[in-house]
């Protein structure tokens, strides 16, 4: 009996001293890819859905920002060009994907009241 009490000892000893799992090296890296899609990715494209909803929804008389920094109101808009008139009499043909942002109307409920 105390033969079999050292093999096992010998067995459990032996398997101690066994190297971990090869996927276990992998894990850090797995992990550093979950981080950087939830804190990078996942919020990036989030951001540009939202742009593109922006940019679909644009109609005839919203006032927008363009890339180039001119603040306009929106005379026309097709599948790809936007109308601005930036002045009185003064008409602009913009690139629908270089609106930056559409300025809410100056009657809205600021975001933080």
């Amino acid at each position: 009996m105390p033969t079999t009490v050292l093999s096992m000892l010998a067995a459990a000893g032996a398997g101690a001293n066994a190297a971990p799992p090869a996927w276990l090296s992998y894990l850090p890296f797995v992990a550093m890819g979950l981080i950087f899609w939830f804190l990078i990715m996942r919020p990036q494209m989030k951001q540009q859905k939202e742009q593109k909803a922006k940019l679909e929804g644009i109609k005839k008389g919203d006032e927008v920002l363009t890339g180039g920094g001119f603040v306009g109101r929106v005379i026309s808009v097709d599948e790809n060009y936007v109308n601005v008139e930036i002045a009185q009499g003064v008409r602009v043909k913009a690139v629908k994907s270089t609106i930056a942002d559409v300025i809410p109307p100056a009657g809205s409920k600021p975001a933080n009241d």
